[in-house]
């Protein structure tokens, strides 16, 4: 098993050792399911967001000499660029509230300044220097780049739509720039909640008893798997407390729906004639006709001034729809020369009046 795990690259062996280690990227993912992501670095996101303002330059610049290529990479950048910093801004905040709900359900008789060692670094390390990337006045860097990136994405869209662009182009900059957008609230968001969370243990290390750290603990878990998996996995084949309150799920339905669903089961398919279950009367009707007789007399009949008067005076006897299904029939052959008249001639049938211009034929091929 172990020997399959390291082929599949799912364990690493360490250097100079006949140690095995999980790969980082397979960490990376299972951190990533169960919401414990390490505190990132506000090294890393303060370079990303002075990338934002050199992607914004090179957009700027794509749109003064017309480059679309250096657009298309400067948009491109930038969206990617968004969404490494939404996905770390999602990750830092997992993992402050993970550092705030480990040091509050550690054990009471630790000393304060241990249990929240961790929580008074990663307010000096991390949630202070993001407030002050974030702030939105002159010595704040996240909002200004943001918005020049912003402004500069719906201008580059303008300036298309005027020149003309592909519209995938106009789509990808709209895109970005409501990506833009977004990533200003959820960035003003993730920073009040990081601050909300540390602010109150920093400032005031509350005193904590076993009761208390217990439920810190297990607020941190059902947060994480939800309040009936929490339960049953601490307590196997137990029920949820009494204290819980579940609401019943009845559906109801209105006066439409249940007309809906009579007229379905009431339902009776519709039964449809084909050819062959046509009755007797209705076989009679059919008329039978000799079209190749038809052909033979048009052909001794030749020279012919209209062909519909002609199949008028001969076969007057046939029905209007069979008449018109042979003259049409007739003049669509390439054996039949007919040649149009810029006349117009109205001819009665036995129900029907047709305004036509004759179709004159001397001979046939």
């Amino acid at each position: 098993m172990l020997r399959s795990l390291v082929n599949a690259d799912v364990l690493q062996t360490m250097p100079r050792s006949s140690d095995l280690q999980l790969n980082a990227y397979v960490l990376e993912f299972v951190r990533g399911l169960t919401l414990e992501h390490e505190l990132g670095l506000t090294e890393v996101l303060q370079a990303r967001v002075a990338a934002i303002r050199e992607a914004t330059e090179g957009l700027n610049e794509g749109m003064k000499i017309s480059d679309m290529d250096l657009v298309r990479r400067s948009v491109y950048k930038l969206s990617e660029l968004f969404r490494q910093i939404s996905l770390q801004l999602d990750q830092d905040r997992h993992a402050i509230f993970d550092l705030a709900e480990t040091a509050k359900s550690a054990d009471s008789s630790m000393p304060l300044t241990q249990r929240y060692r961790r929580v008074l670094e990663a307010f000096d390390q991390y949630v202070e220097p993001m407030n002050q990337m974030m702030d939105s006045g002159p010595e704040g860097t996240f909002y200004h780049h943001l918005e020049d990136a912003e402004r500069t994405l719906d201008f580059a869209a303008e300036q298309l739509m005027v020149q003309g662009a592909l519209y995938s182009h106009r789509l990808q900059l709209r895109q970005v720039a409501h990506y833009a957008k977004e990533l200003r609230r959820f960035g003003r968001q993730v920073a009040q909640q990081c601050a909300d969370t540390l602010l109150p243990l920093r400032d005031e290390l509350r005193q904590h008893n076993a009761l208390s750290s217990a439920v810190s603990s297990l607020l941190g878990q059902v947060r994480k798997r939800g309040l009936r998996r929490t339960l049953s996995r601490m307590v196997p084949g137990s029920s949820l407390p009494l204290w819980r309150n579940e609401r019943g799920f009845r559906l109801l339905l209105g006066d439409e729906v249940r007309g809906i669903m009579a007229a379905a089961r009431n339902y009776e398919p519709q039964s449809v004639s084909f050819p062959q279950d046509l009755s007797a009367e209705a076989q009679d009707m059919l008329e039978q006709v000799d079209e190749a007789e038809i052909r033979k007399h048009l052909k001794r009949c030749l020279p012919v001034d209209s062909l519909l008067d002609w199949l008028k005076t001969h076969y007057s006897h046939l029905q209007d729809a069979t008449l018109l299904r042979i003259f049409h029939d007739l003049q669509h052959e390439p054996a039949w020369p007919f040649e149009g008249t810029p006349c117009i001639k109205t001819t009665d049938l036995q129900t029907i009046r047709v305004l036509h211009y004759p179709h004159r034929m001397s001979s046939a091929s």
